[in-house]
Formats: C-alpha cells, structure tokens, sequence
C-alpha cells in the first residue's frame, strides 16, 4: 500500500468518527465560512439502495417496497405482496479508494392486512489501512469495518395512515485496538430507534386519478458514542427526513412518480469560539441527545443560518408496463454545510418476482473542485430485488 493510500485512509476514518467541537473564524468572510455538521457512524444515513439512488435520494414517500427499511418503515403496512427482500451493494468514494464499498440486505413479511415486519443488515468496510507509529515504523494493519441491524414493526392506522417503529443495534470497529498516544481504542456500539409515519390517499388533480403520498422518519435516536475510555461522545447521526409524492398511471402502460425530500440532521450545529474558547456566536453543543434534537432547530451561529441545514432533494420515476423504469434526480446541500450537489440516473426491470435496479451519481463541481476529484464520482448502486406473494406461490 503506497503512501497516499495509506493517508487518504486515515482521513476517512477520521472525518467518520470526529465531531467539530471547536472552531476559530474570523468575522470578515463569516458568510461563506464552512460549517458543517458532522457526527460518528455516518454510514447509518448513505443511501443503500439503488431505486432511490437514481432519484435523487428521495424515499420516505414513495410507494412501499423492500428497501423503506432505511426510508421510511411505516410503509410497509401498505405493501401488496407477502414476503420479499433486496439485496444492494454499492461501491463508495471509488474515485478515490478502490476497496470501500456499503453492502445492504433487507426485506419485510405481511403479518396481515394491517401489520407487517421488517428488517435489514448493513455493512460498511473501509478497505485495509496499514497503522505506523510517529516514526512511522509500522505497528500493523487492519480493516474497519461497521454493522448495524434493525428490526421494524408497521401498522395501519386507518385505510389512509400508517405508523412505524424500529430498532437498530450498531458496531462499528475502526482502529482494531491500537494505541492512540495515551489512550487505548475500542470498538464503538450503540442502539438506536425509528419512530416513522406514512399517509397515502387518492385524489384527481388536472382530471388525471393520482395517488397521493406524505411520508415523515425520524432515525437514529440513540446514545452517544466513543472509540475510547474518555469521557468526551459524539453524537449518532439522528436524522429527520420529510416528503411528498404523487404517482400517476398514465393509461395502461405508463405511470409516473414525483418526490420531493427535506433532510435535517438533529444534532448540535458546531458554534464559533473565539481565541479563548468562548462561545461569541450558536450554543454549547455539549448536551443530551433529547436536548441536541431540539437545540439543532435553533443553534446556528447566527440564527438566520439554520436554513442552510436543510438539505433538500427530488426525483422522477417512470414506468413502462410495470417491467421497466427510468429515473432521475437531484440532491442539494448547501455549500457551507457539505456542499454535497449532484444529479442521479437510474433504470429497473421487473420479471415476475425478481427485480434489478442500477443507479449512477454524476456530481456538480464545488466551489474548491474546479480541478480536483469529486470523492462521489461515478457512484454506481447496485440492487437485486425479489417479491413474493403468498397466494400465488400457494395457486402454482
């Protein structure tokens, strides 16, 4: 493993598991200073699956199928079919490192007409990173790697509404150990909940039938983390996710979807500290996890910045006979809070119970990336998709 290799590992590891705590900004360029939110296990919130990846990232209101684990798990009181899995595999940061990659798997059985249960599997490696000393005299190698594992309960309310909760227990093991200076390492766990709601009514607009969808998850509300003995924790990457979607069967062939999402992270935005250590501008970030979801509402240096911490996202879906879709989307972040911009394309195929899905990320160039490599360049997802009714499978 070269050099930069080896650096450029590090660097990932470090930007997934610190938290900005302290931050000195002089106020004459204060409107395009940099901000962002960062928080431990951040692969709890990239998007698994390749249908939603081809639209921009959008999920928490489209119709319910195996993958609305990760989206929005109150869906699938609504699903049609019985039983059915995904399985979804996604190479990340590939312009930069060849071997980190995010595995998916997850799926739901129907307990009724008004209840289902779901569940998923998720893995994040990080390749293998050689660790040297401050001599850099070397001291061995390991791969990080990260798990979690949810179990979700849905039920429908009313013919129109559904609620959801889920559980997730999380590991993630990113320095197998090592000495860090004075401080030992240890793996970081943690459990988390879901709490998920989803409602879905018909209505006519412009003299065409539509279904219309509102779909609310908030994930992840769980404890703090630490990869140490200290007392210091970062916070989990609680999230709440928000949107709306109308689908349309156009005639007997065609259909179409749209979906708009708002994403905002509930945890403490970072304050600007002067020269001392003082807070001059936000809120002290070091509170409860129930206090950091309410404080992230209003903490941002300066109040009129909390707008920035919305992130917003949309995507388009269209369907050929119910066996082949295109799609396409667009994410947005703003440019001090990540500065995350990119268009999606994606396409399905649907074949009796079996489904393939294939999604491609095209990125916009940042503000400081007019001749550098955008780390999301050609982000492919990958997914394989199978659906099974009861009835069928009973009749055949």
């Amino acid at each position: 493993m070269n050099k930069n290799r080896n650096y450029f590992s590090i660097l990932i590891i470090l930007f997934s598991t610190l938290s900005v705590n302290v931050f000195s900004q002089q106020s004459d360029n204060l409107d395009n200073w940099l901000n962002t939110i960062t928080t431990s296990v951040p692969f709890l919130i990239i998007s698994p699956d390749a249908k939603s990846g081809g639209m921009g990232d959008v999920g928490v209101a489209s119709s319910p199928d195996a993958m609305s684990m990760h989206w929005n798990p109150a869906k699938y009181a609504f699903i049609d079919n019985d039983i059915g899995f995904s399985v979804c595999y996604t190479p990340w940061l590939k312009s930069l490192v060849p071997d980190i990659n995010l595995s998916y798997l997850s799926g739901y059985k129907r307990l009724d007409d008004n209840q289902a249960v779901g569940f998923s599997l998720r893995y994040f490696t990080l390749g293998e990173i050689n660790f040297t000393d401050a001599n850099n005299n070397p001291l061995g190698s390991f791969s990080p790697n990260e798990f979690s594992l949810d179990g979700a309960y849905s039920l429908k309310l009313s013919p129109y509404f559904s609620t959801g909760v889920s559980l997730r227990y999380v590991y993630s093991n990113l320095t197998g150990g090592q000495q860090v200076g004075t401080l030992a390492t240890k793996p970081a766990n943690t459990v988390a909940g879901d709490i998920s709601g989803y409602f879905i009514k018909e209505i006519r607009l412009a003299s065409q039938q539509m279904d219309w969808a509102i779909g609310l998850n908030i994930s992840n509300i769980g404890a703090k983390v630490s990869y140490t003995e200290t007392i210091d924790k970062d916070f989990i990457p609680t999230n709440l996710r928000l949107g709306s979607s109308l689908s349309t069967d156009i005639d007997d062939y065609n259909s179409l979807a749209f979906e708009f999402n708002i994403n905002k992270l509930l945890v403490p935005t970072p304050p600007i500290y002067n020269d001392d250590g003082d807070i001059i501008s936000g809120q002290d970030p070091n509170v409860s996890v129930i206090s950091g979801i309410f404080q992230s509402f209003s903490d941002a240096p300066f109040g009129d910045r909390e707008i920035r911490e919305l992130i917003y996202s949309t995507g388009l879906e269209y369907w050929y006979d119910q066996q082949f879709a295109i799609r396409s989307g667009f994410f947005y972040e703003h440019p001090t809070k990540g500065d995350r911009q990119f268009f999606t394309l994606g396409a399905g195929l649907r074949y009796n119970v079996f489904g393939l899905d294939f999604s491609y990320l095209i990125p916009i160039q940042g503000r400081d990336e007019v001749n550098a490599v955008n780390p999301l360049s050609n982000t492919l997802r990958f997914a394989l998709t199978f659906d099974f009714n009861a009835t069928e499978e009973i009749e055949e």
